[in-house]
């Protein structure tokens, strides 16, 4: 019965970590008007007839601050990734000198900043409801294991241990927005 028990705090912890992991994966991709990489992680190209990851066909690097520098194995696929950046919507005006791409990252107004203060502070409640949804479940299923014979001290136990994990997924969670956010409003 304790295996049972500690699959549970294990999956429980697993749902957590996912959910932090998502958190960092979606927080990159708020811009803080510093150029980065990973701000063109999600476009595609049309690469001989398949969508292909941009970063599967270019070097993707930031030169300075305020610059990313698209540099593609083949020069004939320029005007391609071009296209894809500019349908990507991420706002990048794309401009190439026959062998790299290169795209100025803009400085962010207040308004804008504060727009994307908002949107790191969603994503962050988002990934507070999965942790507690993932608390919800953990608690229903040693409620279960209960019911099926498990001791109730050790419930009771497994019941703490997934209210610490909460807490403590969730400072992450605090933790990473409030980061995110001082990146954010720093000019």
């Amino acid at each position: 019965m304790q295996e049972e028990v500690d699959f549970v705090l294990e999956h429980t912890g697993e749902k957590m970590k996912a959910a932090i992991a998502h958190l960092e994966k979606e927080l990159i991709h708020i811009r803080a008007g510093k150029a980065s990489p990973a701000m063109l992680d999600g476009v595609m190209v049309d690469y001989y007839g398949s969508l292909t990851p941009l970063n599967k066909i270019a070097n993707v690097s930031t030169p300075d601050a305020r610059t990313i520098a698209v540099q593609p194995w083949e020069k004939a696929i320029i005007p391609a990734i071009e296209k894809a950046i500019l349908n990507s919507n991420l706002g990048f005006n794309p401009g190439n000198n026959g062998e790299i791409i290169r795209l100025n990252v803009p400085v962010l107004t207040e308004e804008r900043r504060k727009l994307l203060v908002k949107q790191a502070g969603q994503e962050g409640e988002i990934a507070k409801v999965s942790i507690r949804s993932a608390r919800k479940e953990a608690n229903e299923s040693l409620k279960k294991l209960q019911k099926d014979g498990v001791a109730e001290d050790v419930v009771k136990g497994a019941e703490e241990e997934v209210q610490k994990m909460t807490n403590n997924f969730s400072m992450k969670i605090d933790n990473l927005v409030k980061t995110k956010e001082k990146d954010i409003m720093t000019i």
